[in-house]
């Protein structure tokens, strides 16, 4: 049997595209490129988009309809191709490509040294040999440059590939960006959640980060718009929760726990840093003085199944140099220095 274009445009007159129920050719879905060799017929039907849930449906509908009012001796099968209008968009190039491990550091309530942790072990792991970004994201809080004495700072602009970016201010060996550097430091910042979202993202897509190591981020204290944002906008290798051992900030803390385990989020958990776990005077050394309660992060890591990273005392040293603006962790010297540094240790083992 001798095959025609037009026996094979009437026969896909009877192919209904479930989507609206025209014919395929009503919608314009035949390619003009109809090839016929013998009995084989080959061609190309058009959807509008690569994710079209009928497009297995309709080609096998098509061939049916060549074998049914063509030829049931006709070679169709496999020979139907399928394009596109619109290809699907390609997935955003997700920000800071060339850092290695993206930490959000968090806590489920304030005051309980979400900060200092940052700070230190940003510094700790500096002195590792690693390579380390810090980004202090509490917007309405910002503390970081307080903790490097860097307030005063004013990153400058560097060109790259065309693009003006925000230079980190490095101190210690760790780069720092804050919002901090931008506003005035005697007054607050009163942004709704959108203005301080898109704060956070140019800090990080605008930053000449450059690689990295770690890149920590020391986020606001409990659930909001920042913490969305953050995981929305990078692909974030871990979140490190602090607590103190207070049953309060335990409760809060677990709340920040889940949060990193929501199924729409899906951050591993790096493991629980349970700071101001005990009191020991300068004076007395040798003396531990549970204050908050003892033990409360460990206990809290052994229920949600979670690494324990370290406890970090309540010292006076490590207070004088966050507000002296040189953290403990840089004071060899220090005893309590030796508790970040192996810190730094735990989460090597990670990344």
């Amino acid at each position: 049997m001798q095959y025609y274009p037009k026996l094979i445009i009437d026969a896909l007159q009877n192919v209904r595209y479930p989507g609206n129920g025209k014919s395929l050719i009503e919608n314009e879905m035949l390619e003009d490129d109809i090839r016929i060799e013998g009995n084989k017929i080959s061609f190309s039907l058009i959807f509008e988009r690569q994710n079209d849930p009928f497009i297995k449906s309709v080609v096998k509908a098509a061939e049916q309809a060549i074998l049914t009012y063509v030829d049931e001796a006709a070679d169709i099968k496999g020979n139907i191709a399928v394009k596109y209008k619109k290809p699907l968009p390609e997935a955003p190039v997700k920000p800071l490509q060339k850092v290695k491990n993206i930490i959000a550091i968090s806590s489920g309530k304030g005051g309980v040294g979400k900060s200092t942790v940052s700070a230190n072990l940003a510094v700790a792991l500096a002195l590792q040999g690693c390579k380390v970004g810090l980004l202090d994201a509490d917007i309405f809080g910002p503390s970081i440059p307080k903790m490097f004495a860097i307030e005063d700072a004013r990153p400058l602009l560097n060109e790259v590939d065309g693009k003006d970016l925000i230079v980190p201010i490095e101190k210690y060996g760790v780069k720092v960006l804050s919002i901090g550097f931008f506003v005035d430091p005697e007054s607050p910042v009163i942004w709704r959640g959108g203005m301080a979202s898109n704060a956070i993202k140019q800090l990080v897509t605008e930053g000449d980060w450059g690689e990295l190591d770690y890149f920590l981020i020391d986020l606001p204290p409990g659930t909001s718009d920042i913490h969305l944002t953050i995981v929305q906008l990078l692909e974030l290798t871990g979140a490190i929760v602090v607590t103190t051992p207070q049953p309060v900030a335990l409760a809060d803390a677990r709340k920040g726990l889940n949060m990193f385990r929501n199924d729409k989020i899906n951050v591993p958990i790096w493991g629980i840093v349970e700071n101001m776990a005990w009191f020991t005077p300068a004076e007395l050394p040798e003396n531990k003085y549970y204050i908050f309660g003892k033990d409360g992060g460990r206990k809290l890591a052994e229920e949600q199944q979670v690494p324990f990273l370290g406890q970090i005392p309540l010292v006076q040293g490590i207070r004088e140099g966050g507000d002296g603006g040189m953290p403990i962790a840089l004071q060899a010297h220090n005893p309590a220095s030796e508790y970040f540094m192996q810190l730094a240790q735990n989460i090597l083992q990670h990344g």
